[in-house]
């Protein structure tokens, strides 16, 4: 079994947009670790004391900006706690799928839903 890339860092605020549509992330200033290629993966985030299934989109953002700096930005599966300024430890197991444009939000959320079924069915086969 391929060991996962391990990243940590802190939780800092975004744009605040996947709130909108019923889908924050936890956006993460990285302070440790390679941050592999670009594109979209399943993940597990450590904070405190908890361990949770998650997916992480690695890279720009062409759906909501121009920008071309690189964002880790994931996604927790069921969560829902104020984790701003925590640290967290990102465990990057598996690339999804490369990073795409989409025509809006709605189709990045229907996008996100078939990424978190790919990331559970993951970890059951584990």
């Amino acid at each position: 079994m391929k060991e996962p890339i391990i990243l940590s860092g802190k939780v800092v605020r975004g744009k605040a947009l996947g709130r909108t549509v019923g889908m924050p992330t936890a956006n993460l200033c990285i302070e440790d670790g390679t941050i592999p290629e670009e594109g979209v993966y399943v993940t597990r985030i450590r904070i405190g004391d908890g361990v949770y299934t998650s997916v992480t989109n690695i890279g720009r953002r062409p759906t909501v900006d121009d920008e071309s700096y690189i964002t880790v930005e994931t996604f927790i599966i069921d969560f829902d706690k104020e984790i701003y300024g925590e640290q967290a430890v990102l465990e990057v197991h598996q690339f999804l799928r490369p990073i795409r444009k989409f025509d809006s939000l709605k189709e990045v959320q229907e996008q996100v839903q078939k990424d978190v079924e790919a990331a559970k069915i993951y970890f059951q086969e584990k």
